[in-house]
């Protein structure tokens, strides 16, 4: 799927926080709005009287309970495994409950896990410092990209970072990194095994840096204290080289789990031009994609499965995603607007083909078929 330039088909709508729905009903009729504008609206009052923005407690409950229990029985098989290759089984346990505690950390910083917004927050920051993540560099990041998704020069996640996602980024691309930019879709998920090492850098960079940020050394002494309590038994406990190997497994799996949770996202949808100014609804919809699956999707993806209902919604709730996604396909359907939901293999085709197309920029600007259709006619 190659990714067009999206621009407004009628005159720009004012753009709709998704958390306020009703401060539109209190302006003007919604029958007078925008059809996409109208749309929103009308899905934001089905989704309040099902009650569907309010929080699910025990679902997070017995999450947090699978989790510690998980973490727990990983504890355990560590120690009585000891000098044991079998452990490389336990760092790779450990990488998905990572990524699985990562998740929970995305919601809670969406307010979709606890009450009040301050609770959401510091359960965030401990979580996502579990994670060896800096919370205040994801926040600001995560909030750029869902105000402006696939937006360029807005969207820090189509910026480039070793991959290029835009035809323009790849074809200036030098030395090694052009070399990987040609290949890039061949080689995403070998690169992935590397994003969790990735992960970490931008955090540290973030969290040393001069710029100033809030609860720095809150998040440095739990990003530390977390790679002190991970790291220092294997290092302790078991022969270098297999502790090492326990680390880089951990590491590897955490990258590729976090990073093939959210490629499909966005990858290979449409762009939205630097200038364009495009309605809530629209905006999220057309450049979003789901992942078809069920109740499995959704364990396995931690709720991002349901992509566009929750960019329409950012603090739904993870099991509450479902209902509304049956709400806003029957939506789209009726505007005509483009509902993008595939099975995770197919999505992951998508997302290779398109990087494979992106990086033809970095051989040849002029056989890509990306900026081929920018190139002005004689």
């Amino acid at each position: 799927m190659t990714p067009t330039s999206l621009t407004p088909r009628s005159s720009p709508a004012r753009d709709v926080p998704a958390e306020h729905p009703s401060a539109l009903d209190s302006l003007i009729d919604a029958t007078s709005f925008p059809p996409q504008l109208r749309a929103f609206v009308e899905v934001s009052r089905e989704i309040r009287a099902l009650g569907l923005l309010e929080r699910a407690r025990w679902y997070y409950v017995l999450v947090a309970a699978a989790l510690a229990t998980a973490l727990l029985g990983c504890a355990v098989a560590f120690v009585f495994l000891g000098d044991s290759w079998f452990q490389l089984l336990v760092a790779a346990a450990i990488g998905i409950i990572l990524t699985q505690i990562a998740f929970v950390a995305h919601e809670a910083g969406h307010r979709q896990v606890l009450a009040s917004g301050r609770a959401n927050t510091r359960l965030a920051r401990l979580l996502a410092g579990t994670t060896g993540l800096s919370f205040s560099w994801w926040d600001r990041k995560h909030s750029r990209h869902h105000g402006n998704p696939n937006q360029v020069g807005k969207d820090p996640d189509i910026a480039v970072d070793t991959i290029s996602f835009l035809a323009s980024d790849a074809a200036k691309s030098r030395g090694i990194l052009r070399w990987i930019t040609q290949r890039q879709g061949w080689l995403f998920f070998p690169l992935l095994t590397l994003e969790g090492l990735n992960l970490h850098m931008h955090s540290f960079r973030h969290l040393f840096s001069p710029r100033p940020t809030t609860h720095r050394f809150t998040e440095l002494g739990l990003v530390t204290g977390r790679f002190a309590l991970l790291v220092a038994p294997a290092f302790v406990l078991l022969p270098l080289g297999m502790a090492f190997a326990f680390s880089g497994v951990q590491l590897a799996v955490f990258g590729v789990y976090m990073g093939a949770s959210f490629a499909p996202n966005h990858t290979g949808m449409p762009t939205v031009a630097p200038d364009a100014r495009l309605d809530f609804f629209s905006k999220q919809v057309r450049t979003s994609r789901n992942i078809s699956g069920g109740r499995w999707a959704t364990l396995v993806y931690g709720g991002l499965n349901h992509q566009i209902e929750h960019h329409l919604f950012p603090s739904m709730p993870r099991p509450h995603l479902a209902k509304a996604r049956r709400l806003v396909r029957e939506k789209c359907a009726a505007l005509a607007v483009p509902y993008a939901e595939e099975p995770a293999h197919r999505a992951y085709l998508i997302v290779v083909r398109h990087l494979n197309e992106v990086g033809l920029a970095a051989r040849d600007p002029f056989t890509c078929p990306i900026l081929a259709q920018y190139r002005p006619t004689p």
